[in-house]
């Protein structure tokens, strides 16, 4: 069975409904197991069912397997009486609700498939490590570490009957504002922790949080999250935010209890999370190039600030045509050099450069899962770009 060629989900359906794991399977012992291979931290170093083929799986084909058995297990652990034909239906449909129609990766394109093949081709565009921009970067292991949100919204949508969106949005809102309240309580920051704290306080799709030191769990709605699997997942992603390759400070750890006490969790299990997450990459370091680094975040800066700086001066004709054509996003930026934005206004401009990105092809890297953390970087190179009247409303 090979996860890149068409077919793959029939063929990996018929050896996964030969093994009897798949009906003992709890969701409970499905989320550590995805732990242990990687695919809750964004890193799939291996898969949670056994290779019975000759091939080699790249990380791409392991996330691939990872997701789509996840999604199965959660399919036949919550519906009585299930079949694989329901399932394939429950799924296309489910990823129907999700398909904001904003994507490139718009789902469509695939209604001249059948079930299954409509099914590869979703999995295969949720799946962004073939993304060589994306490779050993924040972006990328940050888009890969949401990837459990289709899981526990596919949940939500078969034990509700109803559109899943607004939840699995909500849930993605929780995770990103955590994480960046997370980056934000490092007792001393360096220059390039307050840029970092910027660029993700300024990135974020549907925050209203405040950037400023008073900033806390007020700000974040941990109150609906009661399952367990919800509430460990939100810490294991916290976790995976504050690695370093030294142990955590003081506000770090402080952060960390906190947030346990706001979840409901035990001290041993918030101590279990920054555990496995340090045992983990310290297993698999050799592996996982981004994790070579003392300071991630920061390769994470580094690294996209030069990506968006070469994207940017190879657009620069079709990008200024397009931002100068859009006269309510020239007056919101010339009016940013002199004064701080409110958060509609922030709001309207990262919208509408967003619409530009989709008009280049080569900026599509803004609007893939995650693309919104490199906006600021963009607005940073903008005023270079644009003509002198541009410059003298400074």
């Amino acid at each position: 069975m090979n996860p890149s060629t068409s077919g793959w989900i029939k063929k990996f359906l018929k050896d996964l409904g030969s093994d009897p794991h798949l009906s003992q399977w709890s969701l409970i012992e499905l989320y550590a197991d995805l732990r242990s291979v990687g695919f809750i931290y964004g890193t799939s170093i291996g898969t949670i069912v056994s290779n019975n083929s000759d091939i080699t799986y790249s990380e791409e084909e392991k996330t691939k397997i990872n997701l789509f058995t996840a999604l199965v297990v959660t399919y036949y652990e919550t519906i009585e009486n299930a079949n694989e034909k329901d399932c394939i239906d429950a799924l296309v449909e489910f990823y129907g609700f999700l398909d904001t129609k904003k994507s490139i990766f718009s789902f469509s394109n695939v209604l001249q498939f059948n079930a299954y093949e409509k099914l590869e081709k979703i999995i295969h565009a949720r799946i962004q490590t073939n993304e060589s921009i994306f490779r050993k970067n924040f972006s990328h292991l940050l888009t890969n570490a949401l990837l459990f949100i289709d899981v526990l919204a596919f949940d939500y949508f078969l034990i509700h009957d109803s559109d899943p969106f607004e939840y699995a949005a909500k849930l993605e809102e929780t995770l990103t504002n955590t994480v960046f309240l997370a980056l934000n309580s490092k007792q001393e920051q360096d220059d390039y922790d307050k840029l970092l704290v910027k660029l993700f306080a300024s990135s974020v799709r549907y925050t209203d949080i405040s950037t400023e030191e008073e900033a806390s769990f007020d700000y974040i709605e941990l109150d609906p999250y009661t399952d367990e699997i919800e509430k460990r997942y939100i810490i294991d992603l916290t976790s995976l935010a504050v690695w370093n390759d030294k142990e955590l400070d003081e506000g770090e750890q402080t952060f960390m209890s906190a947030l346990g006490i706001e979840l409901e969790l035990s001290n041993e299990l918030v101590k279990e999370s920054i555990d496995l997450v340090q045992k983990f990459i310290n297993d698999h370091k050799d592996q996982i190039s981004f994790f070579n680094y003392s300071h991630p975040a920061l390769h994470f800066y580094q690294q996209t600030s030069r990506t968006v700086s070469v994207l940017v001066l190879r657009n620069k004709k079709r990008l200024i045509k397009e931002i100068t054509e859009s006269k309510d996003l020239m007056i919101l930026l010339g009016q940013s050099t002199v004064r701080d934005l409110s958060k509609e206004e922030k709001k309207q401009v990262k919208q509408q450069l967003l619409d530009i990105c989709k008009t280049v092809p080569s900026l599509a890297i803004f609007i893939l899962p995650g693309g919104s953390l490199l906006l600021p970087l963009l607005i940073k190179f903008i005023p270079q770009l644009l003509p002198s009247a541009f410059n003298e409303n400074k």
